[in-house]
Protein backbone atom coordinates (compact mmCIF):
# COMPACT_ATOMS: atom_id res chain seq x y z
CA UNK A 1 0.00 0.00 0.00
CA UNK A 2 2.94 2.37 0.97
CA UNK A 3 4.11 2.12 -2.56
CA UNK A 4 1.48 2.65 -4.20
CA UNK A 5 0.62 5.83 -2.37
CA UNK A 6 4.49 6.63 -2.93
CA UNK A 7 4.01 6.11 -7.10
CA UNK A 8 0.77 7.86 -7.70
CA UNK A 9 -0.24 9.52 -4.55
CA UNK A 10 1.06 12.42 -5.69
CA UNK A 11 -0.98 12.71 -8.98
CA UNK A 12 -4.10 11.87 -6.67
CA UNK A 13 -3.26 14.58 -4.40
CA UNK A 14 -3.34 17.27 -7.47
CA UNK A 15 -6.48 15.76 -9.03
CA UNK A 16 -8.23 15.80 -6.14
CA UNK A 17 -6.98 18.57 -4.02
CA UNK A 18 -9.81 21.02 -3.77
CA UNK A 19 -12.00 17.71 -2.30
CA UNK A 20 -9.12 15.72 0.09
CA UNK A 21 -9.72 15.80 3.08
CA UNK A 22 -7.39 16.65 6.12
CA UNK A 23 -7.71 13.00 7.30
CA UNK A 24 -6.99 11.60 3.89
CA UNK A 25 -4.00 13.81 3.76
CA UNK A 26 -2.46 12.84 7.60
CA UNK A 27 -3.27 8.92 6.61
CA UNK A 28 -1.33 9.00 3.04
CA UNK A 29 1.72 10.67 5.16
CA UNK A 30 1.65 8.39 7.52
CA UNK A 31 1.51 5.63 5.57
CA UNK A 32 4.06 6.17 3.25
CA UNK A 33 6.83 7.11 5.94
CA UNK A 34 6.30 3.87 8.05
CA UNK A 35 8.78 1.73 8.77
CA UNK A 36 11.66 4.19 6.66
CA UNK A 37 14.35 6.71 8.24
CA UNK A 38 11.61 9.55 8.15
CA UNK A 39 10.46 8.14 11.24
CA UNK A 40 13.49 7.27 12.86
CA UNK A 41 14.29 3.96 14.67
CA UNK A 42 17.22 1.70 16.09
CA UNK A 43 20.09 0.33 15.02
CA UNK A 44 21.63 -3.37 16.27
CA UNK A 45 24.44 -5.62 15.52
CA UNK A 46 25.41 -8.97 15.06
CA UNK A 47 28.34 -9.93 17.48
CA UNK A 48 28.75 -12.95 15.04
CA UNK A 49 29.02 -12.01 11.26
CA UNK A 50 29.49 -8.54 11.76
CA UNK A 51 25.84 -7.54 10.31
CA UNK A 52 24.17 -4.23 10.74
CA UNK A 53 20.44 -4.37 11.13
CA UNK A 54 18.18 -1.14 10.71
CA UNK A 55 14.40 -1.28 12.25
CA UNK A 56 12.69 1.72 11.60
CA UNK A 57 9.77 2.91 13.59
CA UNK A 58 6.00 2.20 12.38
CA UNK A 59 3.65 5.02 11.99
CA UNK A 60 0.81 3.32 14.14
CA UNK A 61 -1.93 4.96 11.73
CA UNK A 62 -4.97 2.76 12.72
CA UNK A 63 -5.60 2.48 8.66
CA UNK A 64 -2.05 1.24 7.52
CA UNK A 65 -1.61 -2.32 7.17
CA UNK A 66 1.58 -2.85 8.61
CA UNK A 67 1.12 -1.91 12.13
CA UNK A 68 -1.29 -2.48 15.32
CA UNK A 69 -0.63 -5.96 15.69
CA UNK A 70 0.60 -5.48 19.25
CA UNK A 71 -2.48 -3.57 19.88
CA UNK A 72 -4.34 -6.45 18.28
CA UNK A 73 -3.47 -9.13 20.31
CA UNK A 74 -4.19 -6.41 23.32
CA UNK A 75 -7.86 -5.88 22.68
CA UNK A 76 -8.21 -9.66 21.85
CA UNK A 77 -6.70 -9.91 25.44
CA UNK A 78 -8.78 -6.97 27.04
CA UNK A 79 -12.28 -8.47 25.39
CA UNK A 80 -11.40 -12.52 26.42
CA UNK A 81 -11.52 -11.20 30.14
CA UNK A 82 -15.12 -9.46 29.07
CA UNK A 83 -16.72 -13.14 27.86
CA UNK A 84 -18.77 -14.78 29.80
CA UNK A 85 -19.20 -18.55 29.94
CA UNK A 86 -22.35 -18.31 27.98
CA UNK A 87 -23.20 -18.80 24.29
CA UNK A 88 -23.18 -15.64 22.04
CA UNK A 89 -24.99 -14.44 18.66
CA UNK A 90 -23.79 -11.63 16.20
CA UNK A 91 -26.05 -8.97 14.72
CA UNK A 92 -24.98 -7.04 11.69
CA UNK A 93 -26.83 -3.93 11.09
CA UNK A 94 -26.53 -2.62 7.60
CA UNK A 95 -26.95 0.95 6.01
CA UNK A 96 -29.44 0.79 3.34
CA UNK A 97 -28.21 1.66 -0.12
CA UNK A 98 -29.40 5.45 -0.71
CA UNK A 99 -27.74 6.82 2.56
CA UNK A 100 -24.72 5.89 1.74
CA UNK A 101 -23.66 8.89 -0.30
CA UNK A 102 -24.70 11.06 3.00
CA UNK A 103 -23.24 9.03 5.39
CA UNK A 104 -19.51 9.19 3.00
CA UNK A 105 -20.15 12.87 3.23
CA UNK A 106 -20.77 13.57 7.32
CA UNK A 107 -19.47 10.35 8.68
CA UNK A 108 -18.87 11.21 12.30
CA UNK A 109 -22.70 12.33 12.46
CA UNK A 110 -23.75 9.22 10.72
CA UNK A 111 -21.85 6.44 11.90
CA UNK A 112 -22.83 7.70 15.65
CA UNK A 113 -26.53 8.08 14.99
CA UNK A 114 -26.15 4.30 13.43
CA UNK A 115 -24.59 3.34 16.76
CA UNK A 116 -26.98 4.87 18.89
CA UNK A 117 -29.58 4.27 17.51
CA UNK A 118 -28.83 0.36 16.53
CA UNK A 119 -27.80 -0.50 20.06
CA UNK A 120 -30.93 1.01 21.70
CA UNK A 121 -33.27 -0.84 19.74
CA UNK A 122 -31.84 -4.08 20.06
CA UNK A 123 -31.85 -3.96 24.05
CA UNK A 124 -35.47 -2.22 23.65
CA UNK A 125 -36.20 -5.69 22.27
CA UNK A 126 -34.39 -7.40 24.25
CA UNK A 127 -36.36 -6.42 27.35
CA UNK A 128 -39.66 -7.74 25.33
CA UNK A 129 -40.60 -10.71 26.93
CA UNK A 130 -41.70 -12.37 23.59
CA UNK A 131 -38.07 -12.10 22.96
CA UNK A 132 -36.04 -12.02 26.11
CA UNK A 133 -37.35 -9.95 28.98
CA UNK A 134 -34.30 -8.78 30.34
CA UNK A 135 -30.95 -6.19 30.14
CA UNK A 136 -28.37 -7.36 27.93
CA UNK A 137 -24.78 -6.09 26.88
CA UNK A 138 -23.27 -5.48 23.63
CA UNK A 139 -19.99 -4.57 21.97
CA UNK A 140 -20.13 -2.77 18.26
CA UNK A 141 -17.62 -2.39 15.93
CA UNK A 142 -18.17 -0.82 12.62
CA UNK A 143 -16.71 -1.62 9.49
CA UNK A 144 -16.68 0.16 6.38
CA UNK A 145 -16.01 -2.04 3.46
CA UNK A 146 -16.48 -4.87 1.28
CA UNK A 147 -13.79 -7.26 0.56
CA UNK A 148 -13.77 -5.46 -3.05
CA UNK A 149 -13.18 -1.98 -0.86
CA UNK A 150 -16.46 -1.11 -2.08
CA UNK A 151 -17.47 1.58 1.00
CA UNK A 152 -20.74 0.27 2.60
CA UNK A 153 -21.04 0.80 6.04
CA UNK A 154 -21.97 -2.12 8.79
CA UNK A 155 -21.86 -2.48 12.38
CA UNK A 156 -21.50 -5.73 14.20
CA UNK A 157 -22.52 -6.38 17.35
CA UNK A 158 -21.08 -9.28 19.96
CA UNK A 159 -24.05 -10.05 21.84
CA UNK A 160 -24.19 -12.34 25.01
CA UNK A 161 -26.76 -14.48 24.79
CA UNK A 162 -29.16 -13.51 27.72
CA UNK A 163 -29.44 -11.16 30.60
CA UNK A 164 -29.90 -9.96 33.71
CA UNK A 165 -33.50 -9.96 34.91
CA UNK A 166 -34.86 -9.95 38.66
CA UNK A 167 -31.09 -10.67 40.07
CA UNK A 168 -30.77 -13.53 37.92
CA UNK A 169 -29.39 -14.38 34.64
CA UNK A 170 -31.74 -15.48 32.12
CA UNK A 171 -31.12 -17.36 28.83
CA UNK A 172 -31.51 -16.72 25.29
CA UNK A 173 -33.24 -19.27 23.29
CA UNK A 174 -30.43 -21.51 21.78
CA UNK A 175 -31.29 -20.03 18.00
CA UNK A 176 -33.32 -17.26 18.71
CA UNK A 177 -32.01 -13.52 20.25
CA UNK A 178 -34.60 -11.48 19.04
CA UNK A 179 -36.74 -11.13 15.13
CA UNK A 180 -34.94 -9.17 12.46
CA UNK A 181 -38.00 -7.74 10.87
CA UNK A 182 -39.39 -5.82 14.25
CA UNK A 183 -35.36 -4.65 15.22
CA UNK A 184 -34.83 -3.91 11.53
CA UNK A 185 -37.93 -1.41 11.57
CA UNK A 186 -37.24 -0.16 15.11
CA UNK A 187 -33.83 1.25 14.10
CA UNK A 188 -34.99 2.43 11.29
CA UNK A 189 -37.55 4.56 13.05
CA UNK A 190 -35.20 5.12 16.24
CA UNK A 191 -32.28 6.51 13.03
CA UNK A 192 -35.00 8.37 11.36
CA UNK A 193 -36.01 10.73 15.08
CA UNK A 194 -32.18 11.12 16.09
CA UNK A 195 -31.61 12.21 12.34
CA UNK A 196 -34.55 14.94 12.70
CA UNK A 197 -32.47 16.67 15.21
CA UNK A 198 -29.54 17.31 12.68
CA UNK A 199 -29.23 19.20 9.55
CA UNK A 200 -29.18 16.03 7.66
CA UNK A 201 -32.81 14.83 7.76
CA UNK A 202 -34.13 16.96 4.74
CA UNK A 203 -31.13 15.32 2.55
CA UNK A 204 -32.71 11.45 3.19
CA UNK A 205 -34.56 10.53 0.23
CA UNK A 206 -38.22 8.99 1.56
CA UNK A 207 -37.87 6.04 0.23
CA UNK A 208 -35.73 5.18 3.28
CA UNK A 209 -38.17 5.16 5.53
CA UNK A 210 -39.97 2.96 3.39
CA UNK A 211 -37.65 -0.26 2.59
CA UNK A 212 -36.82 -2.76 5.02
CA UNK A 213 -33.45 -2.24 6.98
CA UNK A 214 -30.95 -5.46 6.45
CA UNK A 215 -30.58 -6.78 9.63
CA UNK A 216 -29.30 -10.23 10.56
CA UNK A 217 -28.53 -12.34 13.54
CA UNK A 218 -26.72 -15.58 14.08
CA UNK A 219 -25.63 -17.83 16.97
CA UNK A 220 -21.93 -17.77 17.26
CA UNK A 221 -20.87 -20.19 20.09
CA UNK A 222 -18.45 -19.15 22.43
CA UNK A 223 -17.89 -15.55 20.88
CA UNK A 224 -14.16 -16.31 20.91
CA UNK A 225 -13.71 -16.78 17.47
CA UNK A 226 -15.92 -13.51 16.59
CA UNK A 227 -13.70 -11.48 18.33
CA UNK A 228 -10.63 -12.86 16.32
CA UNK A 229 -12.83 -11.94 13.36
CA UNK A 230 -13.80 -8.10 14.34
CA UNK A 231 -10.26 -7.30 15.84
CA UNK A 232 -8.45 -6.61 12.39
CA UNK A 233 -11.33 -4.53 11.56
CA UNK A 234 -9.99 -2.56 14.49
CA UNK A 235 -6.65 -2.06 13.83
CA UNK A 236 -5.85 -2.08 10.25
CA UNK A 237 -6.75 -0.69 7.28
CA UNK A 238 -9.25 -2.25 4.49
CA UNK A 239 -6.50 -4.16 2.59
CA UNK A 240 -3.37 -6.03 3.92
CA UNK A 241 -0.14 -6.11 1.64
CA UNK A 242 -0.49 -9.95 1.16
CA UNK A 243 -3.64 -9.37 -0.83
CA UNK A 244 -1.75 -6.54 -3.17
CA UNK A 245 -0.13 -8.79 -6.55
CA UNK A 246 0.71 -6.11 -8.61
CA UNK A 247 1.05 -2.63 -9.48
CA UNK A 248 2.26 -1.33 -12.67
CA UNK A 249 0.92 0.28 -15.91
CA UNK A 250 -1.33 2.96 -13.79
CA UNK A 251 -2.94 -0.31 -12.41
CA UNK A 252 -3.52 -2.18 -8.99
CA UNK A 253 -4.52 -5.85 -9.41
CA UNK A 254 -5.82 -7.43 -5.57
CA UNK A 255 -6.96 -10.82 -4.91
CA UNK A 256 -10.16 -10.90 -2.70
CA UNK A 257 -12.25 -13.90 -1.07
CA UNK A 258 -15.53 -14.45 -2.53
CA UNK A 259 -18.25 -13.97 -0.24
CA UNK A 260 -19.64 -17.24 1.43
CA UNK A 261 -17.13 -19.18 -0.36
CA UNK A 262 -13.21 -20.72 0.27
CA UNK A 263 -12.46 -18.95 -3.49
CA UNK A 264 -10.57 -15.80 -4.39
CA UNK A 265 -11.19 -13.46 -7.12
CA UNK A 266 -8.79 -10.87 -8.32
CA UNK A 267 -9.86 -7.21 -9.20
CA UNK A 268 -8.15 -4.40 -11.18
CA UNK A 269 -8.44 -1.04 -10.81
CA UNK A 270 -6.77 1.98 -11.95
CA UNK A 271 -4.19 2.91 -9.59
CA UNK A 272 -5.99 6.56 -8.84
CA UNK A 273 -9.84 4.80 -8.16
CA UNK A 274 -7.79 2.10 -5.92
CA UNK A 275 -6.53 4.90 -3.53
CA UNK A 276 -9.90 6.79 -3.78
CA UNK A 277 -11.30 3.31 -2.52
CA UNK A 278 -8.40 2.64 0.04
CA UNK A 279 -9.35 6.64 1.53
CA UNK A 280 -12.80 6.47 2.00
CA UNK A 281 -12.50 3.81 4.52
CA UNK A 282 -10.29 6.65 6.75
CA UNK A 283 -12.32 7.44 9.53
CA UNK A 284 -12.42 10.98 10.71
CA UNK A 285 -9.95 11.99 13.64
CA UNK A 286 -10.67 10.82 17.09
CA UNK A 287 -13.87 8.77 15.67
CA UNK A 288 -14.17 5.56 18.30
CA UNK A 289 -15.23 2.43 16.02
CA UNK A 290 -15.70 -0.01 18.92
CA UNK A 291 -18.38 0.65 21.46
CA UNK A 292 -19.77 -0.90 24.51
CA UNK A 293 -23.44 -0.89 25.43
CA UNK A 294 -25.71 -2.32 28.28
CA UNK A 295 -24.02 -4.32 31.28
CA UNK A 296 -20.89 -4.17 28.88
CA UNK A 297 -20.00 -0.38 28.94
CA UNK A 298 -17.46 1.05 30.55
CA UNK A 299 -18.90 2.79 33.73
CA UNK A 300 -20.60 -0.88 34.20
CA UNK A 301 -17.85 -3.56 34.11
CA UNK A 302 -17.98 -3.13 37.86
CA UNK A 303 -21.01 -5.27 37.48
CA UNK A 304 -19.35 -8.08 35.31
CA UNK A 305 -18.07 -10.31 38.42
CA UNK A 306 -21.99 -10.04 39.87
CA UNK A 307 -23.14 -11.36 36.34
CA UNK A 308 -20.63 -14.09 36.67
CA UNK A 309 -21.92 -15.47 40.04
CA UNK A 310 -25.42 -15.36 38.72
CA UNK A 311 -24.91 -17.12 35.96
CA UNK A 312 -23.01 -19.84 38.16
CA UNK A 313 -22.22 -23.10 36.98
CA UNK A 314 -25.11 -23.67 34.61
CA UNK A 315 -22.62 -23.89 32.13
CA UNK A 316 -18.96 -25.13 32.65
CA UNK A 317 -17.13 -21.82 33.14
CA UNK A 318 -14.89 -22.23 29.71
CA UNK A 319 -10.86 -20.03 30.21
CA UNK A 320 -11.16 -17.51 28.06
CA UNK A 321 -7.49 -16.24 27.47
CA UNK A 322 -5.89 -14.88 24.66
CA UNK A 323 -2.32 -16.73 24.50
CA UNK A 324 0.17 -13.36 24.81
CA UNK A 325 2.88 -14.21 22.37
CA UNK A 326 6.20 -13.89 23.86
CA UNK A 327 8.51 -10.94 23.71
CA UNK A 328 10.09 -10.22 20.02
CA UNK A 329 13.69 -10.55 20.19
CA UNK A 330 15.46 -8.86 17.12
CA UNK A 331 18.12 -11.56 15.43
CA UNK A 332 20.35 -11.50 12.34
CA UNK A 333 18.76 -12.57 9.28
CA UNK A 334 21.77 -13.63 8.23
CA UNK A 335 22.82 -16.21 10.55
CA UNK A 336 20.00 -15.70 13.15
CA UNK A 337 22.25 -14.85 16.08
CA UNK A 338 20.28 -12.58 18.58
CA UNK A 339 21.15 -8.60 17.64
CA UNK A 340 22.72 -6.00 20.08
CA UNK A 341 21.37 -3.20 20.50
CA UNK A 342 23.52 0.26 19.21
CA UNK A 343 22.21 3.24 19.22
CA UNK A 344 18.88 5.19 18.28
CA UNK A 345 18.39 6.70 15.06
CA UNK A 346 16.58 9.90 15.20
CA UNK A 347 13.47 10.89 12.80
CA UNK A 348 14.36 12.96 9.60
CA UNK A 349 11.39 15.39 10.78
CA UNK A 350 9.09 15.54 13.24
CA UNK A 351 6.72 13.12 14.07
CA UNK A 352 3.48 13.06 11.66
CA UNK A 353 0.57 15.34 12.39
Amino acid sequence: MADILRQHGTEYLEKYADKILPSHLKTIRHITACRTPELGGQKWLCEKCGKIQYSYHSCRDRHCSKCQNDRIDQWLSEQFDLLLPVPYFMATITVPEPLRSLFRSHQKCMYHLLFKASAEAIMTLALDRRFLGADIGLIGVLQTWTRMLIYHPHIHFLIPGGGVKDKRWKYAKPNLFVHVRPLSRMIRRMFREMLKQTDLYELVPTSVWKQEWVCHIQPVGSGEATLKYLAPYIYRGPISDRNILSVQNHRVIFKYQEQGSKTFKTCKLDALKFIRRFLQHVLPKGFVKVRYFGFLATKKRADLDYIKELIGKRLSPKSHSYPKKPKKVMSCPVCGQVLIFICEIPRLRGPPS
